[in-house]
This record gives structure tokens, sequence and C-alpha cells, in this order.
């Protein structure tokens, strides 16, 4: 039987992670968080009055196995004057099921479907969800872009309204042999999750390890200057009794041109300072998984994905 893998965030990192993982003998579920307020996603949240949809097109689309002048479709935006502008064919497509169906997980089961996609994809909730930030110098901000946008520091992490967490990413969760926290905005990707007491809770009745991917550089404002141990740290302050077992980290070294890149946009390498991580009780899981990619650099998904795998199969 094959070995259940949880994945928890959001963005591009979650959908990167997807695209190497979904090539192994592993049945993955995808939670993705649905909250976010920005561009094409956040006109049809206002418009709709629906959950957000961009991050879980992403997913789907990376999931998918078909070739990728079919996959780019979904992806496409179109460029006009009109309101169409801006708006990725994916994010129209799952809004016009919503607004058919009135179930976003229905919704994403039919395109899962027409995107032959083997794995499964749930939203955490359903709800019309605005997240919230309070920043250390006692500002609050409303909405996950403007958090994205703040270059604050932030002292708490929150949602306006209750969210209620669907009941099968509860059983997934129950069901895992293995929860992974995934790359992404650690505020706006991750965190959004552990900020739910249900998922929390199902958490901790869980056995199942959990393994944390590591940014490859800092977030300006965000968390410049963390360490590995900073994000371990940070993120075992909103998990439960349950704190991450390993953490896979990227010991690629990066060009001088590459860093000098960075820096422009106020962004440095994550460091691995082995010495506190061990000190945590965490289990490091470092290698070469950095490759770039129109420009930037990335995480290899392939190696990415066996990485993960042999740690699920030891």
């Amino acid at each position: 039987m094959k070995k259940k893998i949880v994945v928890l965030g959001g963005g591009t990192g979650m959908s990167h992670l997807l695209s190497g993982l979904k090539d192994f003998p592993v049945q993955i579920s995808a939670i993705i968080t649905v909250a976010d307020n920005g561009k094409s996603t956040g006109k049809l949240r206002e418009e709709f009055l629906t959950p957000a949809v961009g991050d879980i097109r992403k997913v789907l689309t990376n999931l998918s196995p078909l070739p990728d002048d079919v996959k780019s479709v979904m992806e496409y935006r179109f460029t006009t004057y009109s309101d169409l502008n801006g708006h990725p064919i994916g994010n129209l497509i799952l809004t016009a099921l919503l607004n058919q169906k009135h179930d976003l997980k229905k919704s994403i089961d039919c395109l899962s479907k027409l995107l032959d996609v083997k794995h499964q994809v749930l939203p955490l909730s359903e709800d019309y969800l605005t997240l919230m930030a309070d920043t250390i110098d006692g500002k609050t901000i409303s909405g996950q872009a403007q958090i994205m946008k703040s270059y604050k520091k932030f002292k708490k992490i929150y949602y306006k309204e209750t969210p209620h967490v669907r009941s099968d990413v509860l059983q997934a969760i129950h069901e895992a042999d293995l929860i992974v926290l995934s790359m992404g905005s650690l505020y706006t990707s991750i965190i959004p999750h552990l900020i739910c007491k249900e998922v929390i809770k199902a958490i901790d009745k869980s056995s199942a390890p959990i393994l944390y991917i590591c940014n490859l550089m800092n977030q300006p404002g965000e968390t410049d200057d963390n360490r590995v141990s900073d994000y371990l740290n940070t993120l075992n302050r909103y998990l439960g009794k349950r704190k991450i077992n390993a953490v896979i980290a990227s010991t690629t070294p990066i060009s001088e041109s590459m860093v000098e890149k960075y820096e422009k946009e106020f962004k440095e390498q994550v460091e691995i300072d082995r010495e506190n991580i061990e000190k945590l009780n965490v289990e490091l899981l470092s290698s070469d998984l950095v490759t770039l990619e129109d420009g930037t650099i990335k995480h290899n998904g392939l190696k990415l994905g066996s990485l993960i795998f042999s740690y699920i199969m030891r």
C-alpha cells in the first residue's frame, strides 16, 4: 500500500514541491490555504465572495501529468483592457465551477478529472477568510496580500473570522504516514494552517512524523537574518504538543552573481546552523537541492521528492 503524505502550504513553493513529489509511489493530500486576497484571486473573492482559488489552481496544474502545452492553458493570463485583465484561465474555470456546484471541493474534484490529477487536493476551509497580523511595532494588518507587502516582523497571525476546517482535511491528517510543512511564505502560506485549532488537534493525535522544508532565501522584513533553527522555532510556537521531527535544507552554494541579484531585493540565503538544529532534537536532511529557473533559484522538485520518499520509506 502506498504511503500517505499530507502537505500543508500554498503558493508557488508548494506547487514546485508537488511537481516533483507526484512522480513517486505515494498518495498525496495537498491541503491549501484559501485566504489569498491578491491579484486575480483577490478580485474574484470580492466579486463572488468565495474562498481563494489561485493557489489551488497552481497545485492542480503542477500535479497534472498532462503535457506542458495543455497545462499552460490553465496558467495563461489575459492581457487586455477589460475586466479579464490579469486573470488566469484556471482561476476563471474554478470560479465558474464553484458558482455552479456551490462547493469548492466538488469543483476541485471536477477540475482534477479534467487534468487527470491522481492525488487529493483539499481546501483548508470553504469559508471566506481574512488573514490578520499584529506586528511587533503595534500595528494590525488585514489581508494576506497586505501582510506580504508590509515588510514587518509579526507578533501574531490569526483569522478575522473563525475558520471551519473541512472534515476531510482532518481525516487526511489522521491517516497520514508523514506530515509535510511546505517551503513558501512562513506567515502567509504555512502558519495559516497552524492557527486552526482543529488542525493542531489532529496533528497532536497523529503519530506521523512532521517534516519541514526550509526556504532557500529569507523574506525581507519578515524573516531577515533567519537561520534554519529560527524557522523551526517559529513553527514550533504555532504547533501544539507535537513539534517538528525533521527539516530539509539545501547545501547548494549560490554563485556570487546570484547573491548580488538577491541582495538588491534585500534577500539572503538561509544559513544552516547545525548545532542549534541538533539542540531542538530535529533531524537535518541536507542535500544539493537548488536549481536555476528563469533567472531565479528554486528547489529541484525531483530531488526534493526523492529525499522525502527516502525519509518516509526508512
